[in-house]
């Protein structure tokens, strides 16, 4: 069917943020479609039988057992609703990630951030007393720390960059971020879903690690993607192509960390040069300020 490979085409020329878009998405039909053929065939809890293979438990023994659960269940959402707000933020803030950032980056914290909020509450329900009777049946899902560890990534790096947000005008991202885990953390006690917001905090706590270290040119994703990439490359069919590289590939690239600072240093230039404009005007600006200016505009 065209739309179909239409769909193919439009993932595999997205980008890193649209194809966590089209794999939540994914997910979420697949397993709509599996629970509504379930249902038809008499089975009264069709989402909480697929639930137990795909959420992650709280219970550290049935984990053991489950352990991909670790990564299927940041992708692993039931209602509308909550892939619907998960995604639209992931929209937003991962468009801002990848006007300073890589696409690896952004992988990286999503999955990072959805693993890290998934340890924290595993190792929230069984250390603190108030969750002990629930350990045994509880259960997290969805995208919502990963996503957590994208906007709060981003904001801890940009932190004084504005966003516009409907009715409220625009907002710096600090100000989004610390009013979202603030309210997560005033939630855990409020509410009937304490373990969903313990994993958001991990994502956030995650991102914000990942935002500091980034403003110091210390990318802290760099050692998990190298292992996720191993990992992807025993799966993936090795090539007998040779390739013939001319000198300039040959050349040592940069490396991730020197990559960054000489992108921070260039931020850091554009934004005096532009803080300039704003107070002198931009004749004000010198002959080798204007040409930074203009390099920059067409990069």
């Amino acid at each position: 069917m065209d739309i179909i490979n239409e769909i193919k085409q439009s993932f595999n020329k997205g980008t890193t943020l649209i194809k966590l878009i089209y794999l939540n998405t994914a997910v979420y039909v697949t397993v709509n479609l599996i629970a509504l053929v379930l249902f038809l065939g008499g089975n009264p809890a069709p989402f909480d039988s697929l639930i137990d293979w795909l959420a992650v438990p709280a219970d550290p023994k049935t984990f053991l057992f489950r352990f991909w659960t670790l990564f299927s269940y940041m992708f692993l959402h039931k209602d509308f609703m909550h892939i619907l707000f998960n995604m639209l933020w992931l929209f937003w803030f991962g468009k801002i990630f990848l006007q300073f950032l890589r696409p690896k980056q952004l992988l990286n914290v999503y999955l990072l951030g959805g693993i890290f909020g998934a340890l924290l509450y595993i190792v929230a329900y069984n250390l603190l007393p108030v969750f002990a009777p629930e350990v045994a049946g509880s259960q997290a899902l969805g995208a919502s720390a990963a996503v957590m560890a994208v906007v709060v990534g981003i904001s801890s790096y940009k932190p004084n960059m504005s966003m516009r947000l409907l009715f409220l005008g625009t907002i710096k991202l600090k100000y989004i971020a610390l009013f979202s885990v603030v309210l997560d953390l005033l939630s855990i006690a409020s509410t009937n879903n304490a373990g969903g917001h313990i994993t958001h905090l991990g994502g956030a706590m995650l991102g914000y690690w990942f935002g500091m270290q980034m403003q110091k040119g210390n990318d802290i994703s760099q050692g998990f993607g190298r292992i996720m990439d191993s990992l992807f490359s025993l799966f993936s069919k090795k090539s007998n192509m040779k390739v013939q590289r001319n000198k300039q590939a040959r050349q040592d690239p940069k490396s991730d960390k020197e990559f960054n600072q000489s992108k921070i240093a260039s931020q850091a230039e554009i934004d005096k040069i532009l803080d300039k404009i704003s107070k002198s005007g931009y004749e004000s600006l010198s002959s080798a300020e204007k040409e930074t200016l203009f390099k920059m505009k067409d990069k």
